[in-house]
């Protein structure tokens, strides 16, 4: 019987081994350390419990992991000779600016200012732009990490998408479009949905498999769905009661559905996971 559950904490810890194993065995013949810096403008809560979970999730495998604090009101220009500054430097392997930033920042010239050879986040139009054009697997390059993660989480479950429906509901840049492009190199038939969708109930009903990232606390229910789909609920939020959910009203849904990613320990720890894999790419390019 399949476990309804996808587990993303039992698969990221899988893939965390054979990140550590493999800085391990580099070590061993002489090696460096791989290392990530991480840089956080302001101090919004939620940005700090991202960064503690990602440097944690270095130190277990064996990456350096240094994190640059500033303050809220930096300049764009102070910020992006930064950046310049750690593109520049031999030791550093890749390079993540925490989002969101102030207002005064221009998150895509930051992006863009990350050099791509260090961008471990996969934000990059010219990352993106590859990622448009090539059939890799996403194992073997750089991509953004949550829509990477995905992927990873279909593949160790041996969940195959040719010929399949597959409904994303959102359209960020983060997720929405990149993973509508790594599930069509995947042979599956995509139908992306967004704010704007009429009659969305409609479409998300034919689902094969349904991806929801759109930051709307237990928005898909039992009601919009066709029975046994496969659902990735990418969503973090808090319901009324502040307790951690997603997208998908699992409580509603579990009994409808054959597969479904929980929130908290679904997508989330995929996330970080496929961010170390990134590193390790980048890193064994400038060995």
């Amino acid at each position: 019987m399949v476990n309804k559950i996808i587990d993303g904490k039992q698969i990221s810890a899988q893939i965390k081994e054979e990140i550590k194993g493999e800085i391990n065995a580099r070590k061993n013949k002489g090696y460096r350390e791989p290392k990530l810096v991480i840089i956080q403008v302001g101090d919004l809560a939620a940005s700090t419990t991202y960064i503690k979970n990602k440097k944690i999730a270095c130190e277990k495998v064996g990456i350096i992991c240094e994190i640059i604090k500033q303050p809220s009101d930096i300049s764009e220009e102070i910020l992006v000779n930064q950046i310049k500054q750690l593109n520049n430097d031999n030791s550093v392997d890749g390079i993540l600016v925490q989002l969101p930033l102030p207002p005064q920042i221009n998150s895509l010239l930051i992006t863009e200012t990350i050099a791509i050879e260090k961008d471990v986040d996969g934000f990059s139009p010219t990352i993106l732009g590859k990622m448009l054009l090539s059939n890799a697997s996403p194992n073997e390059i750089v991509l953004p990490a949550t829509p990477k993660g995905i992927m990873n989480l279909l593949e160790y479950n041996k969940i195959d998408l040719t010929g399949k429906h597959v409904v994303i509901v959102g359209r960020s840049n983060i997720v929405g479009k990149p993973i509508a492009n790594l599930v069509l190199n995947a042979n599956g038939t995509i139908t992306v949905c967004h704010s704007k969708t009429k009659n969305l109930a409609t479409l998300t009903k034919q689902a094969d498999i349904l991806i929801v990232a759109i930051g709307k606390a237990n928005f898909i229910t039992k009601e919009m769905l066709k029975k046994d789909v496969i659902i990735i609920d990418v969503g973090t939020n808090y319901d009324q009661n502040n307790k951690l959910c997603g997208d998908v009203d699992f409580a509603n849904v579990i009994d409808y559905v054959k597969q479904i990613t929980p929130v908290p320990g679904g997508v989330g720890p995929m996330t970080i996971a496929a961010l170390l894999q990134n590193l390790i790419l980048l890193y064994q390019s400038h060995l």
